[in-house]
Protein backbone atom coordinates (compact mmCIF):
# COMPACT_ATOMS: atom_id res chain seq x y z
CA UNK A 1 0.00 0.00 0.00
CA UNK A 2 0.87 3.45 -1.07
CA UNK A 3 -0.22 6.96 1.10
CA UNK A 4 0.88 10.06 -0.34
CA UNK A 5 1.92 12.85 2.10
CA UNK A 6 1.58 16.85 0.71
CA UNK A 7 3.66 19.47 2.81
CA UNK A 8 3.96 22.95 2.41
CA UNK A 9 6.53 25.30 3.02
CA UNK A 10 6.53 28.24 5.69
CA UNK A 11 3.08 29.97 4.79
CA UNK A 12 4.11 33.70 5.47
CA UNK A 13 1.58 36.51 6.88
CA UNK A 14 -1.73 36.87 5.35
CA UNK A 15 -0.58 36.47 1.98
CA UNK A 16 0.00 32.71 2.67
CA UNK A 17 -2.90 31.85 4.35
CA UNK A 18 -5.01 33.02 1.53
CA UNK A 19 -2.90 31.41 -1.12
CA UNK A 20 -3.34 28.58 0.51
CA UNK A 21 -6.85 28.97 0.56
CA UNK A 22 -7.02 29.68 -3.43
CA UNK A 23 -4.29 26.55 -4.13
CA UNK A 24 -4.88 23.65 -1.75
CA UNK A 25 -8.07 22.75 -3.65
CA UNK A 26 -7.28 22.19 -6.56
CA UNK A 27 -3.84 20.66 -5.36
CA UNK A 28 -5.61 17.81 -3.16
CA UNK A 29 -7.74 17.47 -6.80
CA UNK A 30 -4.47 16.80 -8.51
CA UNK A 31 -2.58 14.98 -6.47
CA UNK A 32 -5.01 13.12 -3.98
CA UNK A 33 -3.06 13.39 -0.77
CA UNK A 34 -4.05 11.39 2.26
CA UNK A 35 -2.00 13.70 4.60
CA UNK A 36 -1.73 17.67 4.30
CA UNK A 37 1.12 19.60 6.07
CA UNK A 38 2.32 22.33 6.29
CA UNK A 39 5.08 25.13 8.67
CA UNK A 40 3.21 27.25 10.33
CA UNK A 41 5.72 29.57 12.13
CA UNK A 42 5.42 32.54 10.24
CA UNK A 43 1.39 32.53 9.71
CA UNK A 44 0.78 35.87 11.66
CA UNK A 45 2.14 38.69 9.91
CA UNK A 46 5.02 36.62 8.90
CA UNK A 47 6.26 35.44 12.14
CA UNK A 48 4.45 33.42 15.02
CA UNK A 49 1.62 31.87 15.20
CA UNK A 50 -1.77 32.21 16.54
CA UNK A 51 -5.00 30.30 17.10
CA UNK A 52 -6.75 32.16 14.49
CA UNK A 53 -4.37 32.31 11.91
CA UNK A 54 -4.00 28.02 12.54
CA UNK A 55 -7.87 28.02 12.21
CA UNK A 56 -7.49 29.59 8.81
CA UNK A 57 -5.39 27.20 7.69
CA UNK A 58 -7.12 24.37 9.05
CA UNK A 59 -10.08 25.10 7.31
CA UNK A 60 -8.21 25.76 4.18
CA UNK A 61 -7.47 21.82 4.42
CA UNK A 62 -4.54 21.71 6.45
CA UNK A 63 -4.33 18.96 8.86
CA UNK A 64 -0.83 19.08 10.47
CA UNK A 65 1.67 21.92 10.95
CA UNK A 66 4.95 21.94 12.04
CA UNK A 67 7.18 25.09 13.52
CA UNK A 68 10.48 26.40 13.73
CA UNK A 69 12.47 28.91 15.88
CA UNK A 70 9.41 31.50 15.18
CA UNK A 71 7.19 29.21 16.68
CA UNK A 72 6.88 31.56 20.49
CA UNK A 73 6.67 34.92 18.65
CA UNK A 74 3.14 35.22 19.66
CA UNK A 75 1.79 34.56 23.24
CA UNK A 76 -1.20 32.85 22.11
CA UNK A 77 0.78 30.12 20.59
CA UNK A 78 0.84 28.33 24.41
CA UNK A 79 -3.33 28.70 23.86
CA UNK A 80 -2.84 25.94 21.39
CA UNK A 81 -0.54 23.56 22.86
CA UNK A 82 -2.54 23.87 26.09
CA UNK A 83 -5.14 21.34 23.80
CA UNK A 84 -4.74 17.62 23.78
CA UNK A 85 -5.23 17.50 20.58
CA UNK A 86 -3.37 20.34 19.01
CA UNK A 87 -2.81 20.00 15.66
CA UNK A 88 0.37 21.69 15.56
CA UNK A 89 4.06 20.68 16.69
CA UNK A 90 7.41 22.62 18.08
CA UNK A 91 11.00 21.69 17.41
CA UNK A 92 11.56 18.68 19.62
CA UNK A 93 14.96 20.32 20.70
CA UNK A 94 13.97 22.82 22.62
CA UNK A 95 14.16 22.35 26.48
CA UNK A 96 11.87 19.48 27.79
CA UNK A 97 10.04 22.07 29.81
CA UNK A 98 8.20 24.32 26.73
CA UNK A 99 5.10 23.71 26.33
CA UNK A 100 3.66 21.53 23.86
CA UNK A 101 5.08 18.22 21.69
CA UNK A 102 7.88 18.05 19.11
CA UNK A 103 6.49 14.73 17.41
CA UNK A 104 3.26 13.38 17.32
CA UNK A 105 1.62 10.56 15.55
CA UNK A 106 -1.28 11.46 12.98
CA UNK A 107 -3.25 10.17 10.53
CA UNK A 108 -2.61 9.54 6.81
CA UNK A 109 -5.83 7.85 5.55
CA UNK A 110 -5.83 4.74 7.89
CA UNK A 111 -2.06 4.89 8.05
CA UNK A 112 -0.56 5.94 11.34
CA UNK A 113 2.33 8.48 10.63
CA UNK A 114 4.63 9.98 13.05
CA UNK A 115 5.90 13.39 12.89
CA UNK A 116 8.75 14.67 13.78
CA UNK A 117 9.96 18.43 13.95
CA UNK A 118 13.54 20.01 14.88
CA UNK A 119 15.07 22.55 14.50
CA UNK A 120 18.90 23.13 13.84
CA UNK A 121 21.46 25.13 15.17
CA UNK A 122 23.76 26.57 13.53
CA UNK A 123 23.60 30.44 12.33
CA UNK A 124 20.46 30.14 14.77
CA UNK A 125 20.49 32.51 17.71
CA UNK A 126 17.93 30.52 19.85
CA UNK A 127 19.47 27.61 21.74
CA UNK A 128 18.16 24.09 21.22
CA UNK A 129 19.83 21.00 22.36
CA UNK A 130 21.47 18.39 19.55
CA UNK A 131 18.82 17.20 16.97
CA UNK A 132 21.15 14.86 15.33
CA UNK A 133 21.35 13.04 19.25
CA UNK A 134 17.44 14.61 19.35
CA UNK A 135 15.92 12.48 16.77
CA UNK A 136 18.04 9.46 17.25
CA UNK A 137 16.49 9.37 20.76
CA UNK A 138 12.68 10.01 19.60
CA UNK A 139 13.65 6.59 16.69
CA UNK A 140 14.65 4.50 19.46
CA UNK A 141 11.41 5.26 20.82
CA UNK A 142 9.58 4.17 17.96
CA UNK A 143 11.07 1.15 17.05
CA UNK A 144 8.28 -1.39 16.93
CA UNK A 145 5.49 0.82 17.00
CA UNK A 146 3.42 -0.03 13.94
CA UNK A 147 3.87 3.10 11.98
CA UNK A 148 3.12 3.38 8.08
CA UNK A 149 6.23 6.14 7.85
CA UNK A 150 7.79 8.46 9.75
CA UNK A 151 8.53 12.74 8.16
CA UNK A 152 10.85 14.68 9.38
CA UNK A 153 10.66 18.56 9.17
CA UNK A 154 13.98 19.65 10.26
CA UNK A 155 14.17 23.44 10.24
CA UNK A 156 17.25 24.97 9.77
CA UNK A 157 19.74 27.53 8.13
CA UNK A 158 22.75 25.60 6.86
CA UNK A 159 22.52 23.86 3.99
CA UNK A 160 25.70 21.30 5.51
CA UNK A 161 23.56 20.96 8.29
CA UNK A 162 20.44 19.64 6.59
CA UNK A 163 22.38 17.79 4.10
CA UNK A 164 24.56 15.55 7.01
CA UNK A 165 20.99 15.44 8.66
CA UNK A 166 19.34 13.95 5.70
CA UNK A 167 22.34 11.11 5.21
CA UNK A 168 22.30 10.74 9.10
CA UNK A 169 18.96 9.30 9.37
CA UNK A 170 19.22 8.00 6.02
CA UNK A 171 16.92 4.01 5.73
CA UNK A 172 15.67 4.92 9.20
CA UNK A 173 12.92 7.51 8.34
CA UNK A 174 10.60 8.17 5.15
CA UNK A 175 11.01 11.75 4.59
CA UNK A 176 13.37 14.64 5.19
CA UNK A 177 11.62 18.18 4.67
CA UNK A 178 14.10 20.81 5.01
CA UNK A 179 12.14 24.07 6.29
CA UNK A 180 13.34 27.67 7.25
CA UNK A 181 15.29 29.41 4.30
CA UNK A 182 11.92 30.40 2.12
CA UNK A 183 13.97 29.42 -1.00
CA UNK A 184 13.31 25.83 -2.66
CA UNK A 185 16.22 23.90 -3.69
CA UNK A 186 16.43 21.50 -6.68
CA UNK A 187 17.80 18.74 -4.92
CA UNK A 188 14.77 16.60 -4.54
CA UNK A 189 16.08 13.02 -4.11
CA UNK A 190 15.92 9.14 -2.21
CA UNK A 191 18.48 8.59 -0.40
CA UNK A 192 20.50 5.50 -1.09
CA UNK A 193 18.30 3.60 1.73
CA UNK A 194 14.73 4.87 0.91
CA UNK A 195 14.86 8.35 2.91
CA UNK A 196 13.33 11.33 0.96
CA UNK A 197 14.93 14.51 0.81
CA UNK A 198 15.36 18.12 -0.13
CA UNK A 199 16.95 20.98 1.90
CA UNK A 200 13.61 23.08 2.10
CA UNK A 201 10.64 22.85 -0.09
CA UNK A 202 10.16 26.54 -0.03
CA UNK A 203 7.33 28.98 1.64
CA UNK A 204 3.52 29.94 0.77
CA UNK A 205 3.39 33.59 0.25
CA UNK A 206 4.66 37.06 -1.75
CA UNK A 207 6.63 36.21 -4.25
CA UNK A 208 8.31 39.24 -5.71
CA UNK A 209 9.98 40.55 -1.91
CA UNK A 210 12.41 38.93 0.21
CA UNK A 211 11.80 35.52 1.74
CA UNK A 212 7.87 37.08 1.73
CA UNK A 213 8.70 40.43 3.58
CA UNK A 214 8.53 43.91 1.42
CA UNK A 215 11.76 44.40 0.08
CA UNK A 216 11.92 48.11 0.43
CA UNK A 217 12.33 47.26 3.93
CA UNK A 218 14.80 44.73 3.64
CA UNK A 219 16.96 46.56 1.17
CA UNK A 220 16.81 49.71 3.80
CA UNK A 221 17.84 47.33 6.71
CA UNK A 222 20.72 46.07 4.40
CA UNK A 223 22.26 49.39 3.71
CA UNK A 224 21.00 51.35 7.52
CA UNK A 225 22.35 48.48 9.96
CA UNK A 226 21.96 51.41 12.23
CA UNK A 227 18.18 52.48 11.55
CA UNK A 228 16.45 49.44 10.81
CA UNK A 229 12.52 49.11 10.15
CA UNK A 230 9.96 46.44 11.15
CA UNK A 231 9.27 43.67 8.69
CA UNK A 232 6.26 44.25 6.88
CA UNK A 233 4.11 41.76 4.96
CA UNK A 234 2.40 42.88 1.52
CA UNK A 235 -0.87 41.53 1.55
CA UNK A 236 -1.70 41.49 -2.17
CA UNK A 237 0.20 40.49 -5.31
CA UNK A 238 1.55 37.66 -6.80
CA UNK A 239 2.37 34.73 -4.48
CA UNK A 240 4.17 31.23 -5.16
CA UNK A 241 3.20 28.09 -3.16
CA UNK A 242 5.89 25.52 -2.34
CA UNK A 243 5.57 22.25 -1.79
CA UNK A 244 6.36 18.76 -2.05
CA UNK A 245 4.09 15.38 -2.62
CA UNK A 246 5.47 12.33 -0.89
CA UNK A 247 4.77 8.47 -1.37
CA UNK A 248 5.56 6.21 0.81
CA UNK A 249 5.04 2.39 0.95
CA UNK A 250 3.35 1.74 4.23
CA UNK A 251 4.84 -2.03 4.47
CA UNK A 252 8.48 -0.83 4.17
CA UNK A 253 8.21 2.89 5.61
CA UNK A 254 10.89 3.41 2.69
CA UNK A 255 9.59 6.42 0.35
CA UNK A 256 8.81 5.94 -3.35
CA UNK A 257 8.85 9.20 -4.78
CA UNK A 258 9.21 12.92 -4.18
CA UNK A 259 7.79 15.78 -6.54
CA UNK A 260 8.45 19.07 -6.01
CA UNK A 261 5.81 21.59 -6.90
CA UNK A 262 5.33 25.12 -7.45
CA UNK A 263 2.01 27.20 -7.98
CA UNK A 264 1.83 31.35 -8.65
CA UNK A 265 -0.97 32.87 -7.45
CA UNK A 266 -2.25 36.30 -7.38
CA UNK A 267 -3.75 37.57 -4.60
Amino acid sequence: MTIKILFFGDIVGRAGRQAITQVLPEMKKEFKPDLTIANAENLAHGVGITPKTLDECQSAGINFFTSGNHVWKKPDVEKIFAKADAPLIRPANYPEDMPGAGYQTVLAGTSPILVINLNGIVFIEEEFTDPFQAVDEILSRHTNSGLAGIIVDFHAEATSEKVAFGWHVNGRVSAVIGTHTHIPTADERILSDGTAYITDVGMVGPRDEVLGVDKSVIIHNFKNKSDKKPHSIPRTGPCIANAVVIEIDTKTKKAKNIKRITKEIII
